[in-house]
């Protein structure tokens, strides 16, 4: 009987990491279908850019002008979920700030071609910063590359290859495998994931300004996760805690405390003289 019932365990374990093999990238990616107009998220401003990769796929993204000349601009890196409409809040921020900003739908995501990959998430990053250098007009040392959660390490992969004037990272960890393994204990998650999106390595061969931002109470990606990016960076690199914020918490993205501290940070030490946030 004992046997058997080990047997029978082991069997489990082997469905259940078969499972999440075949599975994996329903648990990594989550992306909506559609996209609102820009106008109906308060964006009205926004000019429709089509990105070319190299491997030949045309993702649909937004380029947000900033309010009179700009400053910089901001590449935009979201997380698994979701589309650039729900990054919004952030690029009206921005905008208000004297940066314009390249809002960009993965393939895969906002109903553009392609399906979703560690590959194919580096390739559409570093074709949306070829696009928003040509198409601001800036050279790149006026350039922002803002990664979210997940966008977070493509980020750093191409900071890696196209260093820009500063880099914000926001919920960043040291790699995907870390994280499937807290939350898949009992699984080899090393051994089965396929995007690890190892981070904290590529982050050690960006030499510039880094913004560390993280959330107090999230509980996907931990404040010391985000600080073991802090300490693996090449350059100087700093962390911001934001108080009683959550992962997805709109405070996250474009609170009082983030655009504060990226206004301050973009100043200090990318030297862009962004302008303060407009009296409400």
């Amino acid at each position: 009987m004992t046997v058997m019932l080990v047997g029978a365990v082991a069997f489990a374990g082997v469905v259940a990491a078969a499972a999440v093999w075949l599975r994996q990238d329903a648990l990594i990616y989550f992306p909506s279908d559609t996209v609102p107009s820009a106008a109906d998220v308060g964006l009205p401003e926004a000019e429709p850019l089509t990105v070319r990769t190299t491997d030949e796929l045309d993702l649909d993204a937004w380029y947000v002008p900033a309010e009179g000349d700009p400053v910089g601009a901001v590449l935009v890196l979201h997380g698994n979920a979701g589309d650039r409409a729900d990054r919004a809040p952030l690029a009206i921020a921005l905008r208000e700030r004297g940066l314009a900003s390249l809002l960009l739908d993965y393939r895969g995501f906002g109903g553009n071609p392609g399906t979703p990959s560690q590959q194919g998430l580096l390739n559409d990053a570093e074709a949306a910063a070829v696009a928003l250098e040509r198409h601001s007009g800036l050279d790149r040392d006026r350039l922002v590359y803002f990664g979210e959660s997940l966008g977070s390490a493509p980020a750093a992969w191409l900071a890696s290859r196209r260093p820009p004037a500063a880099v914000v990272l926001r919920s960043p960890f040291p790699n995907l495998t870390e994280i499937g393994r807290r939350r898949f204990p009992w699984l080899p998650v090393e051994w089965l994931l396929r995007d690890q999106y190892p981070l904290a390595s590529w982050i050690v061969d960006y030499e510039g300004p880094l913004l560390v931002i993280a959330g107090e109470r999230d509980r996907l990606i931990l404040v010391s996760d985000s600080q073991r990016v802090v300490n693996a960076a090449g350059g100087a690199a700093r962390l911001l805690v934001v108080p009683d914020a959550g992962h997805n918490d709109l405070e996250l993205l474009a609170g009082a405390t983030v655009l504060d501290g990226i206004t301050a940070f973009l100043r200090d030490d990318a030297g862009l003289p962004v302008r303060d946030a407009p009296a409400s």
